[in-house]
This record gives C-alpha cells, sequence and structure tokens, in this order.
C-alpha cells in the first residue's frame, strides 16, 4: 500500500514563492518516478513536473519552465516543488502522483497512487 500526501499549499501575491512537499510511504520510493500535476476549477488536470527517483531526471511542462523546481530526497521518501515567480494563472488545487513504471511521465493516467491535493492560490 502506497500513501502520498501533500502539503505547503497556501495563498500569495503575484511573484511570491511556496513549497510544496510530498511524503510518500510504503514502496513508492521504489517506484519509478514522481509527479506534480494541477487542477484548476474547470479545467482538466494537467501536468507540472516528474522527476525519476533513481537517477534525478526532471522534466516539466513549458507553463512552469523556469519558475518551478521538482526535487527529491529518498532519504525521507519526499518530493518537493518549488514554487517561484508565481502567477495568478497557477492557481489550483496541486497533485502528487507516484509512477510505479516507467510509463510517459506527462501522463494522468501514467501515475498509479495520488495524494488528496493542496492548494495553491495566487492574488494579483
Amino acid at each position: 500500500q502506497v500513501q502520498v500526501v501533500e502539503s505547503g499549499g497556501g495563498s500569495v501575491q503575484a511573484g511570491g514563492s511556496l513549497r510544496l512537499s510530498c511524503a510518500a510511504s510504503g514502496r513508492a520510493f521504489s517506484s519509478y518516478g514522481m509527479g506534480w500535476f494541477r487542477q484548476a476549477p474547470g479545467k482538466e488536470r494537467e501536468f507540472v513536473a516528474a522527476i525519476t527517483l533513481s537517477v534525478g531526471r526532471t522534466n516539466y511542462a513549458d507553463s512552469v519552465q523556469g519558475r518551478f523546481t521538482i526535487s527529491r530526497d529518498n532519504a525521507k521518501n519526499t518530493v518537493y516543488l518549488q514554487l517561484n515567480s508565481l502567477k495568478p494563472e497557477d492557481t489550483a488545487v496541486y497533485y502528487c502522483a507516484v509512477r510505479i513504471y516507467s510509463r510517459p511521465y506527462n501522463r494522468v493516467d501514467s501515475y498509479d497512487y495520488w495524494g488528496q491535493g493542496t492548494q495553491v492560490t495566487v492574488s494579483s
């Protein structure tokens, strides 16, 4: 059984920063990778960033490239998402997910376990 718990969301003004954390238990850190997705009201869940747990290879959506950074601490079974230069359009619920196998990193259906999500609100 894998449990995934996000934390660190909140409300900030445009240009501000937040750091999200994702703690995974069980077999999560023997999995292939983890990722962050987000979902704004009335929109589909979209890919934000992904990382492989062995070598730490990262991938980002074009919309966040250069502003967000994903990282991992395997000793703590935790993945982080640093959000800088936030914009109002970054407002969404952010979800952390575990990808057990080497599937496409940017697809929702590539991920096997999901957290409950954490709200990020950016005001202008």
